[in-house]
């Protein structure tokens, strides 16, 4: 999520909109998409840019399909654009690991290729990693849910770490020392 570039009031409206959703008004997240669109169609652009060359998820289906999961969990408690936005960065890596599963399914087993975490910028390809990828997250997140968050901003959503921490809201030498200890710890789970 890059730096909020949005009027105080829409800010406002979206928040309120947000708990409108939260409280059950269920039209609330209608008007709010068009509101965050762009947002979420960089998130999407992001993530799908870290996917094997020969991937076939479009950023709109990217787009439609986590709105429909947003929309379809039973309990949303969003406070603000920046709690949505987050949830919507972790539901798109999920749709997209269900894609990739999909497809691993249909296809025979291919060599294994390393996931690398250590440059967020890297042009690294996915296949059945995107799936190992996201099981060795789920375990950071019980150990440290904090570190598997920045590992889920800089390396799915392509944030930099400024932008991690303000989206974390936590100082740049936490996001640094977070990632770092991230990494390390996804590392040594990788070689076992």
């Amino acid at each position: 999520m890059p730096p909020d570039k949005t009027s105080p009031d829409k800010t406002s409206e979206v928040s309120e909109l947000l708990q409108r959703y939260s409280d059950g008004n269920e039209t609330s997240l209608y008007k709010l998409l068009p509101m965050v669109y762009e947002e979420l169609r960089g998130l999407a652009g992001r993530q799908l840019s870290r996917q094997r060359r020969d991937h076939t998820l479009q950023a709109t289906a990217l787009i439609n399909e986590a709105y429909l999961r947003l929309a379809d969990q039973e309990y949303h408690s969003w406070e603000n654009r920046r709690q949505f936005l987050l949830v919507a960065s972790t539901v798109m890596r999920r749709v997209l690991v269900d894609y990739a599963r999909r497809r691993s399914a249909a296809k025979r087993p291919q060599d294994f290729q390393r996931v690398e975490v250590e440059v967020a910028d890297s042009d690294s390809e996915f296949g059945q990693d995107l799936v190992a990828l996201d099981q060795l997250l789920e375990q950071l997140a019980e150990v440290d849910e904090r570190q598997a968050q920045v590992v889920e901003l800089r390396y799915f959503a392509g944030l930099s770490i400024e932008e991690t921490a303000r989206t974390l809201q936590v100082s740049v030498a936490t996001v640094n020392r977070e990632w770092r200890m991230a990494r390390a710890w996804l590392r040594r789970r990788m070689d076992e």
